[in-house]
């Protein structure tokens, strides 16, 4: 058998009302009819029945169904009902087979506000069921075995019509008691979407702002590059020039000053390529991030001949510019420590394309450094701005072997400013950037960057 249909159930509760205010109407009229039929055949009147009939159906008609509103009113409620009893008893005291009527006094009964006035007109039905089931009041007058047969008649009722309404009146309270559960968690339920809305947007809030904030960084970084490249550069070009018409009469002083100020221009033409090359990465512009990072590997392995084994796993999607653009820019600054500092055989680079994020990890086979050195030794500004001009920034114990140097050609320390911009680019997007090596162990870097869809890009 079939479960019944959502409308099924909701159309019954309709249709229950819709009996039981039809019901009191029919068995008082079936009763009518018996007492036609009956009184009839004993050549007895049925007149006074008929009107006892009529006024009970005109007091339920008026009282009762024309006017529902009256229903809530409590002593339109207990008139109704004390007089509905009332008939009830009368068409009993005459005709026992009014019971037929009499139980449908159940149906209003129910319908007062559960307590002991419920309880009380329960009990006045019960009595007048169990009179008629005993076949009247005439049964506990006739003797002792009638009065035992008229008590046990009522008592059942009673019991069973009290017992049923007390587990109605529990099924209710229970029914009242889920209702407000229910009630209560749609509203946790709709509280807690609604803070999660408000964290997801806080959360895009965030990352707009993390994101912001590495556009504005990244600005910084190129006004100071710029400043400190081509600026300078240029101030530079205007001095020799200066110079070299100040010497016009000395022919070799003059041709010193301007190869000076050729080799400046040159200088400052290749940081200003080196700029844009940073600022519009062309790698991105032919080809996805996967495939960017394959070209820049094969490029890199081609010129330093060191073996590069590119891997990626996950579905592959596109990602935000700004993420696509860290990620290539660190593959790259990792792999330019690799070659400057690693010594290695072989590296490996593995772009993963997981759910809610993608990672990118670069492993070599090299040499390795502590990491913690990174932060104890001066600042790598210091040993480029030393290099610069030819001399030798020594950093660590030279008792220790620990002698990276820059300038003359000479190795910097192993990715010091390095992971500094990297770490810099990779949480700029809002990720992090963990570095794992030891010495004569190898080096690991993983950038991990949280992932979003392309459509929602403020």
């Amino acid at each position: 058998m079939s479960s019944p249909s959502p409308y099924q159930l909701d159309a019954w509760p309709r249709r229950e009302r819709r009996a039981v205010a039809v019901l009191p109407y029919a068995m008082l009229a079936l009763s009518a009819v018996l007492t036609v039929f009956i009184r009839d055949s004993k050549q007895e009147s049925f007149l006074l029945d008929l009107a006892l009939c009529g006024l009970a159906a005109v007091w339920m008609l008026c009282l009762y169904t024309l006017v529902p509103t009256w229903r809530e009113r409590p002593a339109v409620r207990a008139v109704f009902f004390t007089g509905l009893i009332a008939i009830m008893t009368v068409l009993v005291i005459r005709d026992p087979w009014f019971g037929f009527f009499t139980f449908t006094g159940y149906f209003f009964a129910v319908s007062i506000p559960p307590g002991r006035w419920r309880l009380l007109a329960v009990a006045a039905v019960a009595v007048l069921t169990g009179t008629s089931q005993a076949g009247g009041f005439s049964t506990a007058a006739a003797g002792r075995v009638g009065l035992i047969v008229y008590l046990g008649c009522v008592l059942v009722n009673l019991v069973v019509a009290g017992a049923f309404t007390w587990f109605g009146w529990v099924s209710y309270a229970q029914n009242v008691r889920r209702a407000q559960m229910v009630k209560e968690l749609s509203e946790a339920n709709r509280q807690l979407e609604a803070t999660l809305a408000e964290n997801a947007g806080l959360h895009e809030q965030l990352l707009t702002q993390a994101r912001e904030a590495g556009i504005l960084d990244e600005r910084q970084r190129m006004a100071r590059e710029i400043h400190d490249t081509l600026a300078q550069g240029l101030a530079g070009i205007i001095t020799q020039l200066q110079a070299a018409e100040q010497a016009s009469d000395d022919p070799a002083e003059r041709r010193r000053h301007l190869e000076a100020a050729t080799r400046l221009a040159r200088d400052s033409l290749t940081e200003a390529r080196r700029s844009v090359d940073e600022l519009r990465p062309e790698p991105l512009e032919q080809a996805r991030l996967a495939g960017a990072l394959r070209g820049v590997a094969e490029r890199w392995s081609a010129l330093n001949a060191i073996p590069v084994q590119v891997t990626t796993t996950g579905a592959e999607r596109t990602l935000r510019p700004e993420t696509e653009f860290a990620l290539l820019r660190t593959a790259q600054e990792a792999l330019a420590n690799v070659a400057k500092h690693a010594d290695a055989t072989r590296v490996g680079l593995t772009l993963s394309y997981m759910d809610e994020e993608v990672v990118l990890d670069v492993r070599d086979d090299g040499r390795g450094f502590d990491p913690a050195r990174i932060t104890r030794e001066p600042a790598y500004a210091s040993a480029i701005a030393a290099a610069d001009g030819g001399d030798v920034v020594q950093f660590g114990d030279t008792d220790s072997g620990d002698d990276w140097r820059a300038g003359n050609g000479h190795p910097a320390p192993p990715g010091g400013f390095g992971l500094v911009a990297m770490r810099q680019r990779i949480e700029g997007v809002s990720g992090r950037l963990q570095v794992e090596s030891e010495p004569g162990g190898g080096t690991a870097i993983s950038a991990c960057v949280p992932v979003r869809p392309t459509g929602n890009s403020a």
